[in-house]
């Protein structure tokens, strides 16, 4: 397996003047670049797991040694939830349809949605993602996971697995170019990038 980069659909400047052409082109080319990086420089030091796809090779980091199961648990993650990330931003889109149907079903009004996203990103300590998920039973909620623990791993690396519908990155690196220690003006700008299309497809798929 060769690990890559995922080709963005849009520019770096195209989420201007939300999320600044800088900060999204050192996030995608240095910090997402590293951890691909990491993972191939990794996988060519265990060439029984080189031919593995991320489901099967997830399954197996338990049977590394301490740190090689954190380089790659951490660089995978890390991957996997960027990968996830680019795919939820952009302009022009409108939330309609069941998401927005069910965001008011269960959150009482997509005003008190956004209200209770906002307040667990900004809250949440250090590193790491806010999530809006689907779960087992069909409802949505909103989760926050540390540093690279992903949803995307299911159940082999986080517990209570559910399906994700979007996410933000609470990474300083993620923001603070533009927007320093300001991480709830960075959240609440969220709303002006976020792909609401690409989120419904993905809900509509699921439900």
């Amino acid at each position: 397996m060769n690990c890559k980069l995922p080709e963005l659909s849009y520019k770096y400047d195209a989420l201007e003047p939300f999320f600044d052409k800088m900060t999204m082109e050192i996030h995608y080319t240095k910090h997402h670049q590293t951890y691909v990086n990491n993972i191939n420089s990794e996988l060519k030091k265990l060439p029984e797991f080189s031919n593995l796809e991320f489901d099967n090779l997830i399954e197996k980091l338990n049977i590394l040694s301490c740190d090689k199961y954190l380089l790659l648990r951490n660089n995978i993650g890390g991957h996997l939830n960027h990968s996830f990330f680019w795919k939820c931003l952009g302009l022009g889109s409108v939330l309609e349809g069941k998401l927005k149907e069910t965001i008011n079903c269960n959150f009482g009004s997509i005003e008190n949605f956004k209200e209770n996203f906002e307040k667990i990103a900004i809250k949440h300590f250090g590193s790491g993602w806010v999530w809006l998920i689907l779960k087992s039973n069909k409802k949505l909620d909103i989760v926050s996971t540390n540093n690279q623990d992903t949803l995307l791993m299911k159940k082999n690396i986080l517990e209570n697995y559910e399906y994700p519908i979007f996410c933000l990155d609470l990474w300083e690196h993620a923001y603070y170019l533009k927007f320093q220690n300001r991480r709830s003006d960075y959240v609440k700008t969220f709303w002006s990038v976020i792909n609401w299309y690409e989120a419904s497809n993905r809900f509509e798929l699921k439900i």
